[in-house]
């Protein structure tokens, strides 16, 4: 499934980086490795599996909606919590919530897990290297699956969004939910959850990273997804710590939901910036109450 050699087409990053010397133990490949022995010493037949990935995808996925699912049906009682959610007066039901989760096991059940079963019978056993990747390797490989991915998905969502047929086809069934909760993130038609999952496996293939690289590509990739339909807004999402609004987040997905002529990109923001497609975006009353007391506080020190 992925090279088991070094991840060459980052090797002039990672050499860069640590010939800067930012600090040395960051990058040093001993902080992966006693996991990586762990890991292949105790589990060595899961992670060979091709049947591997799609158990850490799904059960990534259920977990984390299981979490926002825990905090949807807490704002209604939890003042403190529901003023974190972009849209505090829509509350999740278990309808909707038993409606996706059949929608979900369905396309699982009739797609994804057929073609793991071939995947499994077809493909031999992934070798493992012995070495595990520098910590650096692993990070820039993470970010270039990212960048990668958002690149195709943006392309492909925007297509779909432009070509009517496409649409009503495939896509519409996603923007069924005028506001997006976490089980609503696989809300999709096959295609599109086939192509979601080709891109997530194929880019660390691509790219050339280290199995564990692309493991945790497929963890992050799933825990933004989510994240990104959750509905809440929260201080500490990565939208409001990456700078300069590059980072896209639960806000300005929303938003794409709200008004299905922008905001195409599932992660970064810099596709919808050159292209035309960015809007501004609703955030939740918490986060506005604390941009306005950032604000006067400013005004109060001139």
């Amino acid at each position: 499934m992925y090279s088991i050699g070094s991840s060459r087409v980052f090797d002039p990053y990672v050499q860069v980086m640590q010939n800067a010397n930012l600090t040395q133990y960051i990058w040093d490949k001993s902080l992966l490795q006693p996991l990586w022995d762990y890991l292949r010493y105790n589990h060595q037949d899961a992670l060979r599996s091709p049947l591997f990935p799609v158990f850490l995808s799904v059960s990534t996925y259920f977990s984390l909606c299981s979490c926002y699912m825990i905090l949807d049906f807490l704002a209604p009682k939890c003042p403190a919590l529901n003023r974190y959610k972009i849209h505090p007066d829509q509350h999740v039901t278990w309808e909707e919530v038993f409606k996706t989760l059949w929608h979900t096991g369905y396309n699982h059940i009739i797609f994804v897990f057929p073609a793991t079963v071939g995947q499994w019978y077809w493909r031999p056993p992934i070798p493992l290297k012995e070495e595990a990747p520098l910590l650096s390797e692993l990070l820039i490989g993470v970010l270039g699956c990212t960048i990668l991915f958002d690149f195709q998905y943006y392309i492909w969502h925007l297509t779909h969004h432009k070509v009517r047929w496409l649409y009503t086809t495939f896509h519409a069934l996603h923007h069924k939910y005028y506001v997006p909760f976490s089980w609503s993130t696989q809300y999709l038609s096959a295609w599109e959850l086939i192509s979601v999952g080709f891109w997530t496996t194929i880019n660390p293939i691509i790219l050339q990273c280290h199995c564990l690289t692309g493991f945790v590509f497929m963890f992050f990739n799933v825990w933004i997804s989510v994240d990104d339909h959750s509905g809440y807004d929260f201080p500490w999402g990565l939208h409001n710590i990456i700078p300069f609004g590059l980072w896209g987040g639960t806000v300005k997905h929303d938003a794409h939901h709200q008004k299905v002529q922008c905001h195409f990109a599932p992660f970064f923001s810099h596709w919808d910036w050159l292209f035309g497609t960015y809007c501004d975006c609703t955030r939740s009353p918490a986060v506005l109450e604390m941009q306005k007391k950032k604000r006067e506080a400013g005004g109060d020190l001139k």
